[in-house]
Parts: structure tokens; sequence; C-alpha cells
């Protein structure tokens, strides 16, 4: 049976970035697989037309432990207009795997009473400028308070003591935004993108080092605690102007 999101004890895992390639499906499908071995019951929010989290989820073998997939970039007849808002209500986890180039009044609606969101950014220069200009615009769209570890970055595709690294971790800094985690580019998550799983299910002597880079963004997870109840209502919605994507100069 399918509920509406709007749950106060649904954490809502958003991993969100507008450029492609920066590895949102690669930290989306990791941890799902992670929460599933839980026992989490988590479900798996593709929003993106590629699909890839949804194939993910057709190669995952029916041995380990289950992953819901709601297909979101398809739309049919039965569907209602917030389907792609509704999960399982044993799920406890959901996990938001957005598309690129996403306009303001979706960026508004997928990031409405998340719990956390995170930022995939490559160390490049190129990255970490379309990611300012982006990031101002989510802190002006969606008014999160940085002060709550509500928004983090995950450095992904990094090479240790690199300029660019360093140059990104100076510009977090500058934001008081936590890079979570750094994450090598590494093919055990090209392995475990192409057979279902992830890292956490494959042989420890494998990915033990992966494993390590990968704990502090479970961990910053883990740490969420379902808000207190209120007797106030949460505001209605109201998506703001739309998102510019203006040329990078």
């Amino acid at each position: 049976m399918l509920t509406s999101t709007n749950r106060n004890d649904l954490q809502k895992i958003v991993v969100l970035n507008p450029k492609g390639g920066c590895g949102k499906t690669t930290l989306a499908t990791n941890i799902a697989s992670y929460f599933a071995i839980k026992g989490s019951s988590p479900a798996l929010l593709d929003c993106d037309p590629q699909g890839y989290s949804m194939r993910w989820i057709e190669r995952r073998h029916r041995s380990l432990a289950a992953v819901h997939g709601i297909c979101a970039h398809k739309k049919t007849m039965q569907a209602v207009p917030s389907w792609h808002l509704r999960v399982p209500q044993e799920t406890s986890r959901l996990i938001i795997d957005t598309p690129a180039a996403i306009e303001n009044p979706d960026l508004f609606d997928l990031t409405y009473d998340a719990s956390n969101i995170i930022i995939p950014v490559m160390p490049s220069a190129i990255d970490i400028r379309y990611a300012a200009r982006f990031i101002a615009e989510l802190l002006l769209v969606t008014r999160i308070d940085r002060r709550n570890r509500q928004l983090g970055v995950v450095a992904t595709r990094t090479r240790k003591n690199t300029k660019s690294l360093i140059q990104l971790m100076r510009f977090l800094t500058s934001l008081q935004i936590p890079l979570i985690a750094s994450i090598r580019d590494s093919q055990n998550f090209v392995y475990a993108a192409g057979n279902g799983i992830g890292i956490y299910e494959m042989p420890m002597h494998k990915v033990r080092d992966d494993i390590q880079q990968f704990a502090p963004i479970v961990s910053w997870l883990e740490a969420w605690r379902p808000p207190l109840p209120s007797l106030s209502p949460l505001p209605p919605r109201r998506a703001p102007e739309p998102f510019l994507d203006k040329p990078l100069h």
C-alpha cells in the first residue's frame, strides 16, 4: 500500500546536483543497499529519465535485501499528480536520485521537507564553479538552515592532495557547508552498479578502502532523528521563480 511521504518517521534523502556525471546514482544506490542490509526497507525514487537507478534495481538478485523501486520519470494514465512522492508504509528511508538539468519548480518539490540533501561534486574547476552557483540558488529556494547539518557535499572521483580538492574544501568552508566524505574513482562502484549491488554487499577484502571512504556518509545519515510532533502545520507549497541555468564564463 502506498502512502504520502508527509510522515515524521520517514527520512527523505535527496541526492542532488543538476550537473550530469557527478555520481548521483552511485551515491543513491549504495546508500539504498546499505540501509537495505540494515533492515530499513528503503525505497529508491528514480527521477532521472535515464533510469539508471531502476536498471540497478532490475539487476538486483531476489536473494539480496530488498530495495523498493519507484520509477518517477515515467507517467501513466493511472498516476496521480503526487504519485512520485509516495512510498510503502513500511519504508523508513526514501532515497531520491534526481535528474540533471533540474528546474526550479522541481527543485522545490524534491527538496520540500527533505531530511538530508547530499550534493555530489567532482573536484574540478568547472564543477566547483557550477556547484557554487547552484548551492547559492538551493539555499535561496529551500531556505535550509546550514547550522543543522541538513545539507552536505560529497567529493566524488577524487585523488588525494590535488589542488582541485583543496579548492573545493576551501569553497565549502566559506559557505559553512560540511564536506561529508571524499570518494575515490574506483572500479568497485562500476562493478556494483552493473550487478545491482552496493559496495557493502561485496567481499570486504576488495572494497575495504571504498567502505572506509563511504562510511562517513552513512554515519552522517544515521545521525538523523525524526522531528518532534508539532501542532503547527507545514506551510503551503509554493515554487519560486524558475532556476536559470546561465552559461559559465
